[in-house]
């Protein structure tokens, strides 16, 4: 009786909008309820929880489903099963995940709530064990999402180094984790391709490579990319999420002073984010590293809607698919860049280049 109480109680909150944080909900009981868990940071961290939650968005109004997030008091497997516990109390019975930290919780939860589905992006089902330990499941009601950021970071690479030509750059990782590491290991291929292919000469010093560790310390964001900077780095491939921020503001520090300072954003079009004049839509984003997690989301909702949801699948989203890329629209990016980088992402998808996946040798 005290679990229905409690129940109906947070039905009545996410209803009237007190839950989620600023969440679209509507109380029409025919429609289909898509739920949200959040990440580390905010829902519009202007990355991975914003990435997603506008597929959901996008599904809301597109297909007129209901939805809304939920976000926990901190990033344990226990927080992340309170708040999928409390959106399948709720009738929340599709539930999207962003990010790996959530595998452990998706492992248990997909046993636990077996009439519920689930999408986990960047991550695997797993029992949080390792060696002979470890077990991996994708249940039937759980779909697993990667995307192929080695790709996104190559074609960044490409654009970057094509648009500045000469001189050295610099890359800000959050955690050192597999999504983090493919960006900045496709990232250095690409400027490496450009460099042997395309006839600029940039170059990445070891000591301007650096993973922060978090993806929300802002003020560390900062620091480190005045480090950079002062160190002569004329643009910064920030993979950090909230960190970004602090990297942005210390790079629209440096051009009201006269200075050359870029940012390269990462999985969604950072290019607002970095605008220092909005009279004349100036911004320092000279590009941004796309994962198309909103289409990715949206595609997967959709699936469920017409009956095909993809439980038990792993699936990836790359050049093939269109599910990465760089941002249509490049105002910092000249016709002949973007000519160019078109040209190369046309041979990623029909395979004549091979970006890969694992780290190589830093461009000296």
């Amino acid at each position: 009786m005290k679990k229905k109480v409690i129940a109906l109680a947070l039905s009545a909150l996410i209803a009237t909008g007190l839950i989620g944080c600023g969440g679209t909900s509507s109380t029409d009981g025919d429609k289909k309820k898509v739920g949200m868990v959040t990440d580390a940071g905010t829902i519009d961290d202007k990355s991975f929880n914003q990435g997603t939650w506008e597929g959901l968005l996008k599904a809301k109004e597109d297909l007129s489903i209901n939805t809304t997030y939920l976000k926990p008091t901190g990033t344990t497997e226990a927080e992340y099963m309170k708040e999928i516990g409390n959106l399948y109390d709720t009738g929340y019975k599709l539930i999207v995940t962003p990010g790996f930290k959530f595998e452990t919780a998706i492992f248990n939860s997909q046993d636990k709530y077996s009439d519920a589905k689930f999408v986990l992006i960047d991550g695997t089902p797993n029992n949080g064990k390792t060696g002979s330990e470890r077990i991996e499941k994708v249940g039937d009601n759980t779909v697993a999402i990667y995307f192929a950021e080695e790709e996104a970071g190559f074609l960044a690479g490409v654009a970057t180094a094509v648009e500045l030509k000469d001189g050295d750059l610099g890359f800000i990782g959050g955690m050192e984790i597999p999504s983090v590491q493919k960006f900045n290991w496709g990232f250095q291929q690409g400027v490496n391709y450009a460099n042997e292919n395309l006839g600029t000469k940039m170059s990445i010093k070891p000591q301007n490579v650096v993973y922060q560790g978090s993806f929300d310390n802002v003020a560390a964001g900062q620091q480190l990319a005045a480090t950079m900077y002062d160190n002569g780095v004329k643009a910064i491939f920030v993979a950090a999420g909230g960190v970004c921020v602090g990297s942005i503001n210390e790079a629209k520090a440096r051009v009201a002073a006269g200075e050359e300072a870029w940012i390269v954003g990462v999985d969604v079009d950072q290019y607002a984010d970095g605008v220092y004049d909005q009279a004349n839509n100036k911004s320092v984003i000279l590009t941004s590293a796309i994962k198309k997690l909103d289409t990715a989301t949206f595609d997967v909702i959709k699936d469920e809607l017409e009956g095909n949801f993809p439980g038990g699948e792993t699936l990836k989203f790359n050049a093939k698919n269109d599910g990465i890329g760089i941002p249509e629209n490049n105002p910092n990016l000249s016709a002949d860049t973007i000519t160019k980088v078109d040209e190369v992402y046309n041979k990623i998808k029909n395979g004549e280049i091979e970006v890969k996946a694992e780290q190589g040798d830093l461009i000296k």
